[in-house]
């Protein structure tokens, strides 16, 4: 207890997007970061009354599982109560443009929503996927600013348009805890899929890599360029080696497996021909012979999963699949948020 206290005196936070937000400029709070999460692993309920008497709300704009309930987990165990909705069915459809007429289907604004959750809760959520037709609105993140604005609470992204730092919180704290080397290959490959989807995973896992102590690589086919801002990092104050140097970008899947200690399957759409599919080429599916060129890696997928096109049932379900460990830990990444926002509550 003790410990935790003085290190969230130094460290509670009001906004959680990146992982800037947890560290600040200082790469050195990264680890610090990872020394609560630890903690709070081999020991959950620790913090148990931290919460008491403090509320959190989360409203969901998309499908959620793991974050759903991963987070709602994390606050119990800190003494939390929690209140969950989704938009548009558990509540009033929400209009996110600034100066329209609302003559639509929305019923409410966002700035009114969020400005009632403020006064409801002490901390709020929210989870919003990218639209994928207009790029610069997804990219300035005007759903999730709009909400943080007005809410007037510590506020936790439960993904957004670019980035989704829980699960990527979690993904660290899985390469953490499972690591035999000191500064472990990771790879993030592109794998096919049927639907568009955001690049907003790919985006935050390499961010919060190249704040780590890995050597990342990501591969994908030729015009899956990931957005530059992502791509080449950025500096921490007291650091100049991986998060200034970047990610190394390898077009050749098998080459990029090569010596890897950990395989990360996701999908992503065009980052340039926004939103677009502009392959399915399932020589990317990740599968026991490409997993046997790497130093025996673990494999790593966020979910929900397509089988048999992300990656096969021989590897997904293989020894070397952590899906369900990177699954529980979305409740630890969730709790160590929590739990240094709440100390800025006391």
């Amino acid at each position: 207890m003790d410990f935790f206290s003085n290190q969230l005196r130094i460290n509670h936070m009001r906004r959680f997007t990146s992982v800037h937000d947890l560290v600040g400029t200082d790469q050195h709070g990264l680890q610090s970061a990872l020394s609560d999460a630890v903690a709070l692993k081999k020991d959950p309920w620790s913090m148990s009354t931290l919460g008491t008497r403090k509320t959190l709300g989360l409203l969901f704009m998309n499908p959620s599982l793991r974050t759903r309930m991963s987070t709602h987990k994390a606050a119990s165990l800190l003494g939390m109560d929690t209140m969950i909705l989704n938009a548009g069915s558990d509540s009033w459809t929400l209009e996110t443009r600034d100066g329209v007429i609302m003559d639509g289907a929305a019923t409410e604004h966002i700035k009114d929503a969020a400005a009632v959750m403020g006064e409801y809760c002490d901390i709020l959520g929210l989870r919003t996927f990218a639209g994928l037709t207009d790029r610069n609105a997804d990219y300035e993140e005007r759903v999730l600013e709009l909400f943080v604005r007005y809410a007037g609470v510590p506020f936790i992204s439960l993904e957004s348009a670019t980035r989704h730092p829980l699960q990527s919180f979690a993904d660290l704290i899985t390469i953490e805890t499972l690591k035999t080397v000191k500064r472990p290959r990771v790879v993030l490959t592109w794998a096919p899929h049927p639907k568009a989807l955001p690049q907003a995973v790919a985006n935050s896992f390499v961010e919060w890599m190249l704040a780590a102590d890995v050597d990342l690589v990501v591969t994908h086919p030729q015009g899956y360029e990931l957005a530059p801002s992502f791509m080449q990092g950025s500096a921490f104050a007291d650091d100049s080696s991986a998060a200034v140097q970047g990610a190394t970008l390898v077009y050749d899947q098998n080459a990029a497996f090569e010596g890897a200690d950990f395989v990360y399957a996701k999908n992503w759409s065009n980052y340039n021909d926004y939103g677009a599919i502009t392959s399915k080429d399932m020589g990317w599916t990740v599968n026991a012979g490409k997993m046997a060129l790497t130093n025996n890696a673990r494999f790593m997928h966020c979910l929900p999963v397509r089988r048999n096109m992300i990656v096969t049932d021989e590897v997904i379900d293989s020894p070397q699949s952590v899906i369900l460990e990177q699954a529980a830990n979305r409740v630890v990444s969730a709790q160590t948020v929590l739990m240094r926002m709440l100390q800025g509550l006391v």
